[in-house]
């Protein structure tokens, strides 16, 4: 009895005591005044809830601990309306049906390919002797721990993130996390001495630039060129008669050795732009321009074939100044000389204001120290192997060094000057041949000089690795592109045909291949399979069997007889040049050969219908009811095994293929303009006198080989 008193006075009042503070508490944060006390009114209208007193015996002086924390008490059923809650709704349950269903049949779709992460290929970072982990760390954005592994996988200490790395190992970790890098020589306690300006002459084809240079050192390389045009870079020293000296780089003018006129102006300190002053401003003497621009370099005009009675230099600075070249005779700073390449007119002004020019410039550099060179050009040698002809940048380069050129390497055998005579060292803006390398590099790469043999090997390792990876992922991003093209049932088939390409040195090899890349077109793909430089070998042949390709030979030696009899018997292909414009020829009509052209519908001949003729009650086995059309051709010819088209005041009543031409009584294939005939349209029975029959054909029609007067070559389709 004392325990149910005690449950009826304080327990149930301390109970609804603390529901009212709670609530208080919790509903003020979401709700209004008088739904708080709506709440209060409704616990406390509310039955005495069911509870459990949990208790322990008491002792002698214990207390009962009333403690709202130990109580426990429930809600009755429905008590979340009280709060303003819904309760959720009870969805009928519906019973899955276990019947077996057919497959839909549809197309199976592959997934696309997704697109994958292109590294970092425009991602350049400088680099320099002694920077540290963290330094590199900063510039790669790849985290310390990474390089620290990388370096202690190719035998570097990487005690703590503050070491310092040598410039080649910097190169080699930055390359491993796939950025490309830039080195920075400090010119810090090294000799600082002036230097002969590089100068490029670039200009268009056939303007006089190999002939101007002839007449500044006495020479005639232009009439040992196939063709009378330049097709290699040359480098050469010239002594003026002042006493200076000026490295000159003889650039191409044709339009498939823009790469080449590009690495000219990359190395170059002044640009020499001839222009023909009969020609005026063509094509490549724009793009000769913006080559100039682009690498920063300041430009020398000098107008060519003065001497001539169509001459008009006038007209040529005109030009000039309206494609924003800003002339020193019209208030800028480009200087125009007026010379003469035959009558050697004007040769000294261009001297001077070579020299004035490169004054200018206070070209300085340093003498001491490891060399930066520059490949211009790289050739096969059969006795002396891998030879490179190159321009020394910076230091002095040494017979006996080990070198890495690109992704070759190499110990310097022996050095050359471009009149041929071994010299032991190579300053400064000299232009020496190389000789000693392992592989053939290619033109326009840097040629670095490394301590040993063993670092040398890895940084070559290391290239070839990073430009494999990168021609790869290149490839791909290609084959992901084509891919996202839905390929149209209008499209013409595309075929692609594989070309073999061999040449003297590497710069024209590389000048052909961007040669044939330009002329893909939608229904030819032009797929260089190999590129070499030096004769043709047996195994090219074997290699042109293997994949079906076609053999391009440039500027080359006729193959032995063996090889020729070989490639006859295999049904190859070999196309042989020694000028590019005429080997370009070649190619583009081989390709139009090639190429499976589009289907096109013509319109062959007309003819009129003059009478309508209709043979009724015809046997079953001769066939039901014929209606036949007495015509003129009018024009072209109509024939039995092409579709005819009625046409009526223009308009298209019916279409379908011919069922019977007869002429005079006979049964015919052609009537041709002029005759009159018979002519049945299968299931044609709609003919009206003025009607217009037209003879339609499906011919097939070859793209177009084109070449513009500037040389650029391309197929159209």
């Amino acid at each position: 009895m004392a325990w149910r008193e005690l449950s009826r006075k304080g327990i149930c009042a301390s109970v609804n005591t603390d529901l009212t503070s709670r609530l208080r508490r919790c509903a003020a944060g979401f709700t209004s005044v008088s739904n708080v006390d709506d709440v209060v009114r409704s616990v406390s209208c509310t039955p005495e809830p069911s509870f459990k007193f949990k208790s322990r015996k008491l002792g002698y002086g214990d207390t009962v601990i009333q403690d709202s924390q130990k109580r426990f008490y429930h809600g009755q059923k429905g008590d979340d309306q009280s709060f303003g809650l819904k309760p959720p709704k009870r969805e009928k349950f519906v019973k899955r049906d276990n019947k077996s269903q057919p497959p839909v049949d549809a197309p199976y779709v592959p997934p696309k390919p997704q697109r994958t992460t292109k590294a970092m290929l425009d991602k350049t970072i400088e680099i320099f002797e002694g920077m540290t982990i963290d330094e590199l760390a900063k510039r790669t954005g790849k985290p310390t721990s990474t390089l620290q592994t990388i370096l202690t996988n190719v035998g570097e200490k990487a005690d703590s993130e503050f070491d310092t790395l040598s410039i080649d190992i910097a190169e080699l970790v930055a390359m491993e996390v796939g950025v490309n890098v830039r080195r920075l020589h400090s010119n810090e306690g090294t000799e600082i001495l002036p230097r002969p300006p590089v100068v490029t002459v670039m200009g268009h084809v056939d303007h006089g630039k190999t002939s101007l240079l002839d007449a500044l050192r006495q020479t005639s390389v232009a009439a040992k060129e196939a063709g009378g045009i330049t097709q290699h870079v040359g480098a050469f020293v010239v002594a003026m008669p002042s006493g200076a000296s000026i490295t000159f780089l003889d650039t191409p003018g044709h339009a498939a050795f823009s790469a080449m006129r590009a690495r000219g102006a990359a190395v170059t300190d002044i640009v020499v732009l001839v222009v023909a002053a009969d020609d005026g401003v063509m094509p490549q003497t724009l793009e000769a321009m913006a080559h100039a621009k682009a690498a920063n370099v300041p430009i020398v005009v000098a107008i060519n074939k003065c001497d001539k009675p169509a001459a008009n230099a006038e007209k040529v600075r005109i030009q000039l100044a309206s494609e924003g070249l800003l002339l020193e005779d019209m208030g800028g700073d480009v200087q125009v000389v007026e010379v003469s390449a035959m009558t050697k007119s004007g040769l000294d002004n261009l001297e001077e204001a070579l020299l004035l020019q490169a004054e200018m410039m206070d070209l300085k550099v340093r003498v001491d120290g490891p060399a930066q060179a520059y490949v211009v050009e790289a050739r096969l040698d059969r006795g002396k192997g891998p030879l490179v002809t190159a321009i020394v940048k910076a230091g002095t380069l040494v017979c006996g060094k080990y070198v890495v050129v690109g992704s070759e390497w190499g110990k310097i055998r022996a050095i050359r000057d471009m009149a041929g005579k071994l010299t032991e060292r190579a300053t400064p803006a000299m232009p020496v041949e190389i000789e000693g390398l392992k592989g053939l590099p290619r033109a326009g790469d840097d040629i670095i000089v490394v301590e040993s043999e063993e670092r040398a090997r890895m940084l070559s390792a290391g290239r070839k690795r990073k430009f494999e990876k990168d021609r790869l992922l290149k490839v791909v991003d290609g084959r992901v592109d084509d891919s996202e093209i839905e390929p149209s049932d209008e499209a013409p088939k595309r075929v692609e045909l594989p070309i073999i390409v061999k040449g003297d040195v590497q710069g024209t090899v590389q000048a052909v291949t961007d040669a044939l890349g330009s002329l893909n077109s939608p229904q030819v793909f032009v797929n260089v399979v190999h590129v070499g430089v030096g004769p043709l070998s047996q195994s090219d042949v074997d290699l042109a069997q293997a994949c079906g390709a076609c053999i391009i030979g440039f500027n080359i030696k006729p193959p032995p007889s063996s090889i020729s009899l070989a490639a006859s018997r295999a049904n190859i292909k070999i196309m042989q040049h020694r000028v590019i414009y005429r080997l370009l020829e070649d190619i583009g009509n081989f390709i139009v050969e090639k190429a499976p052209g589009t289907t096109e519908t013509k319109v062959a001949g007309e003819a009129e219908v003059l009478s309508i003729f209709e043979l009724k009650g015809r046997s079953k086995s001769k066939g039901p009811d014929v209606k036949i059309a007495g015509c003129r051709v009018v024009d072209g010819f109509v024939t039995k095994s092409a579709t005819l088209r009625l046409l009526r005041s223009g308009e298209v009543v019916f279409e379908g293929s011919c069922e019977s031409l007869k002429r005079e009584k006979q049964d015919v294939d052609t009537v041709k303009k002029g005759s009159e005939c018979g002519l049945v349209i299968q299931n044609c029975y709609d003919f009206q006198v003025g009607d217009m029959v037209q003879c339609l054909q499906q011919v097939v029609r070859k793209p177009k080989f084109i070449s513009s007067e500037s040389g650029a070559v391309r197929i159209e389709c």
